[in-house]
């Protein structure tokens, strides 16, 4: 949107960490000319000495390398136990070297995974637009150059096990995976099933709601919701060419059967996660009749159920924020 502006940028990128910084790699903020911020590398002062280097880069034009020492008062100061270094890549980024991010945009648009390799010099020269190549499992986008090629095809090797990281070996590469956009699929329209949908937009979550009752799903209860799917019945869910691997199902439907039927199709999914709602003496029944039915005790031990991390929630809106706060934890591993 800034580059639509035809506005300039620098993006501040986490390339590495070592002690107690708050944000981890792969944190990305984005700085205008005026010092408005998008995103947070964690704040407090790692992120006020950020803002304030980023006016040197607008300056020059030229994106740099940068490492910052906090010092244990210093992290005492930001509520840290002790201090450590953080290494921020500093891009300046304008109309006229963004092609890279063009592409991404392109490829986010298609919703296609990829991902963004930056060559960082050995010395302390600045990392230029020709250093910056995006790839997925069959195209490549970039200045032509066999070692970068060399170096992708074993990165392709494990394609969907990349993470964001800093590699330093003859020549130090960034890597950061741009995977598809978390999808998060409630089967339910109740009370918590509306508080689960409203938190998890915020939380970057495309989010798709399914009911077969049309006067509990609508825009008026879930006005936060990318999709709403009023089904015929729960026995035959839209689930085919919907769930991939970054795919969250939550089973919150308003009876025992429903749930069984739902986590019979549910298990047949590449869902990252499945969560059903439900006291233990529910889990056992529907777990006993799904082992009757050909499934294994290693697919129900996959389920997350009774749904959510333990907090002694009571309220809808405290139940929500257990079961996305156990969606935060499997996404970040």
């Amino acid at each position: 949107d800034i580059l639509k502006e035809e506005q300039e940028v620098v993006a501040a990128t986490i390339l590495s960490k070592k002690g107690s910084a708050p944000r981890g790699v792969g944190t990305k903020m984005l700085i205008r000319k005026n010092a408005v911020i998008v995103g947070t590398i964690g704040g407090g002062l790692l992120e006020a000495m950020t803002i304030q280097l980023a006016s040197k880069v607008f300056k020059t034009k030229k994106s740099l390398i940068e490492k910052f020492t906090l010092s244990d008062e210093d992290a005492s100061l930001e509520g840290m136990v002790c201090g450590g270094n953080v290494k921020i890549l500093f891009e300046y980024i304008d109309a006229k070297n963004a092609q890279q991010y063009y592409h991404a945009i392109e490829l986010r648009e298609k919703e296609k995974d990829f991902v963004m390799l930056t060559r960082i010099p050995d010395d302390d020269s600045p990392v230029m637009p020709k250093d910056k190549y995006l790839f997925t499992k069959t195209e490549f986008y970039g200045k032509e150059d066999k070692e970068v090629k060399d170096f992708i095809s074993f990165l392709r090797e494990n394609y969907n096990h990349i993470k964001s990281n800093l590699i330093e070996e003859k020549q130090k590469y960034f890597i950061e995976p741009i995977y598809g956009v978390e999808q998060l699929c409630i089967v339910g329209a109740g009370h918590i099933s509306q508080k689960v949908a409203l938190f998890a937009r915020e939380l970057g979550f495309y989010t798709i709601v399914m009911d077969d009752r049309i006067e509990f799903l609508n825009e008026e209860h879930f006005a936060t919701a990318n999709e709403l799917h009023v089904i015929s019945s729960y026995a035959n869910l839209p689930f085919n060419g919907r769930i991939n691997n970054n795919s969250y199902i939550v089973i919150v439907t308003r009876g025992h059967s429903f749930d069984k039927d739902v986590l019979a199709q549910a298990l047949k999914t590449d869902a990252k996660y499945i969560g059903m709602i439900g006291s233990k003496t529910k889990k056992k029944n529907v777990y006993t009749k799904l082992l009757e039915e050909d499934f294994v005790q290693s697919d129900l031990d996959f389920v997350s159920c009774p749904i959510g991390v333990s907090i002694d929630a009571q309220t809808p809106e405290e139940i929500a924020i257990s079961i996305l706060a156990e969606l935060i934890k499997v996404k970040r591993g």
